[in-house]
């Protein structure tokens, strides 16, 4: 499994618009993509801003591309995102996945990496 992970940044004020967005119109429609196995949105306050990580799980590199297009480090970044976004990153950083019950795994990998 193939973790995807990307950071946006919001205003105190427009930070419950952009998580409206992602849970209500993002996230489910990658439930219609081929290998999407799930998501999560996780937020932190920092500086006067709240900072959103989106991460979301994913079959394969290929599953991601299917969302993502080719060059699958692109990120996707929708035009009422990028309206309630006061910075955001334009790539996306992918991690295998090794231990989580997401993937069935319960212990450890024997050798890392």
């Amino acid at each position: 499994m193939v973790v995807r992970i990307w950071r946006g940044q919001a205003t105190l004020e427009n930070a419950s618009a952009y998580c409206k967005h992602v849970t209500q119109t993002v996230f489910p429609s990658l439930t219609n993509i081929q290998g999407h196995q799930g998501a999560y949105l996780l937020q932190r306050e920092t500086n006067g801003q709240v900072e959103f990580l989106a991460v979301t799980l994913w079959d394969s590199i290929k599953a991601i591309k299917n969302f993502a297009g080719e060059d699958e480090e692109t990120a996707i970044v929708e035009p009422a995102a990028r309206a309630v976004l006061a910075d955001f990153d334009d790539f996306a950083r992918h991690y295998d996945l090794m231990y989580g019950p997401e993937c069935g795994v319960t212990k450890p990998a024997a050798k890392p990496l």
